[in-house]
């Protein structure tokens, strides 16, 4: 029984600015970095292959950066506390070192169980929060104020050696031993530390100079936007991080005269902390994840029927709507969404569709690589309309199609049946005249299918039962406490769009800590990793 420390790695897949390791660390005790596959984790309907990878891509340059440092990442599969009690039983664990998580509820719960397990067995279970979302928060009233604090906080020194424990490891399991079939996303961003420098430095260098005007349309956002997200999902590079190098480059910018670019860093700046805003939420009512969030919605939709061909036909494309389906596929092959469409495709299930939030939300996750649950099911839920805080708003995809993609270049590219129409019909072939499409070679119903629904009629019958909703005795009051709880005013988020680009166009310079950042990728062995 040495009583090592183990640092429990789950979606902190780094060496940099870990505040769990660095209490390990500081210890003094062998050092056990564990990461466990867990069957039940990976078996949830939002988790997915191309996920899987992205994990599997981290934790093997996580392994090298813990080799280059002495000791090496330690693998196991089962359930956490299964994991646990053997580790114990053959090493001695004297504490359990981790980073909070605000996850599925499967997680909530295995955290639980795992704390209450440690209590048990006398082990010291030490979590330490990593993206200023808080714990157990009582008010919202200076919630901003507070997160920039934690932003502004000295990033931790990555550690030069570690104090090897005597555990190996197990063999890495494969996707298919949690029956995650084929690798269906050919397109998905590659895991791992070196990846998520190379995307924080081009964007803040080069890619983000246009971020605010093309972050819209997804034929410029997938260059123009940061692309960081499925990196801070699953910690290969903090969000303290990207805060600070950001800062330094907003502040270079401006000093440089380009304070166009500036502007653009200062919205990035401002979606970091809409990130952490909208992930304490659910770090404060795990339930959004299941349940409208006003209950007022209750009903409002139907239980969804087993194989619902509506469901189907919007999660595989081929709604009609051509715009949409090339969102669809598009993120199908790719495992990523620029914002402005996500919204779309949810508001179009469930406003369009009529279809209840929840399975198309589980849909969604399952198909983005940078799948956040803090993110994710309360905006599933703002452009469901469930809660009660927000005006409903709901996306025309024609009109989408016409703003975003004028040309129509994202729709030829993911939708090439439809490639020989006219720009000024692609956008709604179902309007063309018969000859048009005849020349282009389009059935519809049989080449490309018919459009699901009328959109604006869809559209007029769900903002009418949404707003008789509204006008229901009692439906303010709990919007107004909701609002009290989760909303941005009381948090503090800052002014948006036009009026914060201004206001950061020349931006306050950042801490001489900021002025020095560099993103570290050799090992300490060649440099010094802070």
């Amino acid at each position: 029984m040495s009583g090592v420390h183990v640092i429990w790695f789950k979606r902190d897949l780094r060496v940099h600015d870990h505040a769990a390791l660095a209490a390990a660390v500081a210890s003094g005790a062998p050092i056990l970095p564990l990461y466990i596959f867990e069957p039940g984790y990976w078996a949830l309907p939002e988790h997915s292959r191309r996920q899987f990878d992205f994990v599997r891509d981290s934790l093997e340059e996580l392994d090298a950066a813990l080799k280059a440092r002495g000791t090496k990442l330690v693998i196991r599969m089962g359930s956490a506390i299964d994991v646990f009690s053997a580790l114990h039983q053959k090493h001695g664990i004297a504490a359990i070192h981790a980073h909070e998580e605000t996850g599925l509820q499967w997680t909530f719960d295995r955290d639980r169980a795992v704390r209450r397990w440690a209590r048990n067995a006398g082990i010291s279970l030490r979590e330490q929060p990593q993206n200023g979302v808080q714990r157990a928060l009582q008010s919202r009233d200076g919630w901003a104020n507070q997160w920039e604090a934690f932003m502004r906080r000295p990033r931790l020194v990555a550690p030069e050696a570690l104090k090897p424990s005597a555990a190996d490891s197990e063999e890495w399991p494969l996707p298919q031993d949690f029956g995650l079939g084929a690798d269906d996303c050919p397109q998905r961003q590659k895991g791992g530390r070196m990846a998520a420098v190379d995307c924080l430095r081009s964007f803040l260098e080069s890619r983000g100079r246009t971020y605010q005007k093309s972050m819209s349309s997804p034929l410029t956002a997938a260059d123009a936007c940061s692309r960081l997200s499925p990196h801070l999902a699953f910690g290969t590079v903090s969000i303290r991080e990207a805060w600070q190098a950001a800062q330094k480059a907003q502040h270079e910018h401006g000093r440089s005269g380009d304070t166009g670019f500036a502007a653009s860093i200062g919205s990035f700046i401002s979606r970091l902390q809409w990130h952490c805003h909208f992930i304490q939420k659910l770090e404060d009512q795990t339930s959004i994840e299941s349940r409208n969030l006003h209950p007022g919605y209750d009903g409002l939709r139907p239980e969804p029927l087993a194989g619902d061909p509506r469901l189907a036909a919007w999660i595989e494309g081929r709604t009609g709507f051509p715009f949409l389906d090339a969102c669809m596929r598009s993120l199908r092959e790719t495992g990523w969404l620029n914002f402005r469409m996500r919204a779309m495709v949810m508001g179009f299930a469930s406003h369009h569709l009529w279809l209840d939030w929840k399975q198309p939300a589980e849909h969604l996750a399952a198909l983005f690589t940078d799948f956040e649950p803090g993110i994710h099911y309360p905006q599933a839920q703002m452009q469901s309309a469930t809660t009660g805080m927000n005006t409903p708003r709901i996306y025309n995809p024609v009109k989408q199609s016409q703003d975003q993609d004028p040309d129509g270049a994202f729709i030829r590219r993911w939708v090439p049946e439809l490639s020989g129409l006219p720009a000024e019909w692609l956008h709604a072939p179902w309007e063309a005249p018969a000859s048009v499409r005849a020349r282009a070679g389009i059935v519809l119903g049989q080449t490309y299918p018919m459009r699901i629904v009328d959109h604006m009629a869809a559209a007029e019958e769900a903002r009418s039962r949404i707003f008789a909703v509204r006008k229901r005795a009692g439906h303010g009051a709990q919007a107004d406490a909701l609002q009290a709880r989760h909303g941005s005013k009381r948090s503090g988020i800052p002014f948006r769009g036009q009026q914060a680009a201004r206001r950061q166009a020349v931006p306050r310079a950042p801490e001489p800590a900021q002025l020095s950042f560099d993103l570290h990728l050799t090992p300490p062995s060649q440099a010094h990793a802070s």
